[in-house]
């Protein structure tokens, strides 16, 4: 029989302080998560779940009555919780919660809320941080910690099933919900991320916005087996953060959402902290990598809570080679006469 995440959570834990903190705090986003995707399979409690609201949240995203509803459901949550601090999307500060906690909470209740009314498959994402002596005189500097520092991270997934991504720092695992068993149990104990991608996913509506060596570097994926790549590439785009990155997990791949010139997207749209960060370490645990095009994604400083971001991550191999179309466009090799269609950095 598959464990339990609770089994889970218990031999990870063992008797160690901090970790019995955090194997409670993901007990209890768990279980928020289950209220969320309850209300999302009724239909919501009233509202209209992909409704616009005339608000927009601390990055200047219109709200849906859902990204409300489920940042108060894991709000109650994070209170349950040994968490001292929560920073989420849908806060414009840090909420303070206790003076004793160990552990503060960075989170996107609701990712891809711009998929509700399509009903394609939107997520939560969660960064949990220690918490030091300091930080309680100055909460917002607990969420200016490098990723590197986060004691787990993951993300639920509601869509066809409900699922559970996560690494506490000893691989990436997968639970799913079963309404039969009451709560979730592992599908897979440890997931590997395939080293070379046939797969990448970005917005290609916004081609002409991008820098000359993004462009070059799709274009070279989009010549396929005749180009000098010398393979064919499926592209994927769902417009899910959660939902892009277990496709990515399971098969390999990259997922790119580059800066570009349009105003506010000097750093593209993702969030480090809440967005970028836990994903980075989930995908690192399997393997994998994650930069912002040039520097390891766990080893930037935010700014702060709602500091943006881009993000690349995926094949190991595959986020090196972006690094070097944009670090040295000179040495790309299918643009040098004397390669021709051959390039320095075939795989």
């Amino acid at each position: 029989m598959a464990s339990s995440l609770d089994a889970y959570l218990g031999s990870y834990a063992g008797t160690d302080p901090l970790r019995l903190k955090v194997a409670e705090t993901i007990r209890h986003l768990a279980a928020a998560s289950v209220k969320v995707r309850n209300t999302i399979i009724a239909g919501g409690t009233g509202e209209n779940l992909g409704q616009s609201r005339e608000v927009a949240n601390s990055g200047g995203d219109i709200q849906k009555e859902l990204d409300v509803l489920a940042d108060k459901v894991f709000l109650e949550a994070a209170k349950a919780s040994p968490i001292a601090f929560y920073g989420s999307e849908e806060q414009d500060d840090a909420v303070v919660l206790s003076t004793d906690g160990a552990i503060a909470i960075a989170i996107d209740p609701l990712d891809g809320s711009s998929n509700i009314e399509t009903n394609v498959s939107i997520g939560t994402i969660f960064s949990l941080l220690p918490v030091e002596d300091g930080h309680h005189a100055d909460p917002a500097s607990v969420f200016r910690q490098p990723g590197s520092s986060q004691l787990g991270a993951g993300f639920f997934i509601y869509g066809p099933q409900l699922m559970l991504v996560m690494s506490v720092g000893n691989g990436t695992h997968v639970f799913i919900f079963s309404p039969g068993f009451g709560g979730f149990v592992e599908l897979r104990s440890s997931v590997g991320i395939a080293d070379r991608a046939h797969e990448f996913a970005i917005n290609a509506s916004n081609y002409r916005h991008w820098d000359e060596t993004m462009r070059i570097y799709i274009d070279d994926c989009l010549a396929g087996a005749e180009g000098p790549r010398e393979r064919d590439f499926n592209m994927r785009w769902i417009a899910s953060l959660v939902a892009d990155c277990y496709r990515i997990l399971i098969r390999g791949g990259i997922f790119l959402y580059p800066g570009d010139g349009r105003k506010g997207y000097a750093k593209g749209r993702l969030r480090l902290t809440y967005e970028a960060n836990p994903i980075a370490f989930c995908v690192e645990h399997a393997g994998g990598s994650a930069t912002d095009g040039v520097t390891r994604i766990l080893d930037i400083v935010p700014e702060d809570l709602h500091v943006r971001t881009p993000l690349v991550f995926g094949s190991k191999r595959e986020v090196a080679r972006v690094t070097r179309y944009l670090t040295d466009p000179s040495a790309i090799g299918e643009r040098s006469p004397l390669f021709g269609k051959r390039s320095l950095f075939r795989a």
